[in-house]
């Protein structure tokens, strides 16, 4: 059997969920895969761990002083350290890299993504971030430069996998499966006194605090709406969300005839990470547990409840407004979960702060990044003032 050709990976967000689980399935299949370039945050200690596991070629940080630590402690290797929004630029466009894993969380990985883009690299795109805000830009700037877009979270993964061998035509719905989170089922008036550790207590996904959040309010599966309908080029009200609390059918896509095709697995990030690195092959995962159905049992399927969960409905609204007004919602969410992981904010209070934002903001095209940024930095100013009284 011929060998099969290694592929190179840059990794944004190196020390995160997702950049983690990727670093471990690299360790694993070290015949498939090298390591071009890692970018990270301020866990200097876990990066340092990672460029002597891997040997990159280059290595970025947040700040100008744990890149002089990081460097000082690398003394004597190959791998040069930055810093920065540029150092995230260069992770993503770093030379010989054939897949870019973008895996940071929010906005911030929306220019070292697009640089990507531009270069014609493959991305592998966990950060959802970057196509709720940017989306059709991204998606426009690929087509351009021939780079492709492989889904890393595992609903849209789970759909691009459903719409191999069939027309596009064909399609007639996109089904996003939702867990419902750890308050499924749980009335309004009852969330109202939910704790951030509660909040954090996802049942069935091991996830970064903010996608936990996202989770819990259901802003993950708004998020998610506004990513598909780029993603896969669909109109939005072809998309649609069904909560699924087993986690086992990933999501779904309808054809004209009326038949459905669902992905199931188990819900283990490894499995779409290692889908987006190693595409069009599929690694041989046999480590993992395989899929019993007789012990999952019954599989349950039930609408959304948006009046506990209103973020819903914001994101179809921002998605309907389009223009700068999906960036506002990115933006307004990701501060506002942030006030609420640091007590200053009620649970509910994240959907009331978002939709406040959403109503002070009116919403223009946008072609270019510029006006794109300039409504994220508009809406995390008025969502950090934000008072609930």
């Amino acid at each position: 059997m011929a060998a099969v050709e290694k592929k190179r990976v840059s990794i944004l967000g190196s020390t995160g969920s997702i950049g983690t689980t990727a670093l471990a399935l690299i360790a694993r299949f070290p015949d498939r895969f090298d390591v071009t370039a890692l970018a990270a945050g301020r866990r200097v200690a876990e990066v340092k761990a990672q460029v002597e596991q891997f040997r990159p070629s280059l290595v970025s940080v947040a700040d100008a002083d744990d890149a002089r630590e990081l460097a000082e402690q690398l003394k004597g290797t190959s791998t040069r350290v930055t810093h920065g929004a540029a150092g995230l630029v260069e992770v993503a466009t770093a030379p010989g890299t054939d897949v870019l894993l973008s895996a940071l969380v929010g906005a911030v990985g929306l220019e070292p993504t697009l640089a990507a883009v531009d270069k014609g690299c493959t991305v592998a795109l966990a950060n959802k971030e970057v196509m709720v805000v940017a989306g059709e830009l991204l998606c426009r700037r690929a087509a351009a430069s021939g780079a492709q877009v492989l889904p890393v979270d595992s609903e849209h993964n789970a759909i691009f996998l459903a719409l191999q061998g069939h027309r596009r035509q064909d399609v007639r719905r996109l089904v996003l499966t939702a867990s419902g989170g750890p308050f499924r089922g749980l009335p309004r008036e009852k969330l109202a006194r939910v704790t951030r550790e509660q909040a954090l207590a996802h049942p069935n996904w091991d996830m970064g605090d903010k996608i936990s959040i996202d989770s819990a309010t259901m802003m993950n599966k708004g998020l998610e709406i506004i990513e598909a309908r780029w993603l896969f080029d669909v109109d939005p009200s072809t998309i649609e969300v069904v909560v699924h609390p087993q986690s086992i059918v990933h999501s779904m896509v309808e054809y004209v005839d009326g038949s459905v095709v669902a992905l199931m697995a188990i819900p283990d990030m490894s499995i779409p990470v290692a889908c987006a690195l190693s595409w069009p092959d599929l690694l041989d995962l046999d480590y993992l547990p395989r899929l019993d159905l007789a012990r999952a049992g019954t599989l349950s399927f039930e609408a959304p409840d948006t009046k506990a969960f209103p973020c819903l409905d914001l994101a179809w609204r921002a998605l309907a407004l389009g223009g700068s007004m999906p960036a506002v919602v990115n933006a307004a969410n990701e501060v506002a979960v942030a006030r609420f992981l640091a007590d200053d904010i009620a649970f509910l209070d994240i959907a009331a702060l978002i939709g406040d934002v959403m109503a002070g903001h009116q919403a223009v095209a946008c072609d270019e990044i510029g006006p794109l940024l300039e409504a994220d930095g508009e809406a995390r100013k008025r969502a950090g003032g934000w008072s609930a009284d």
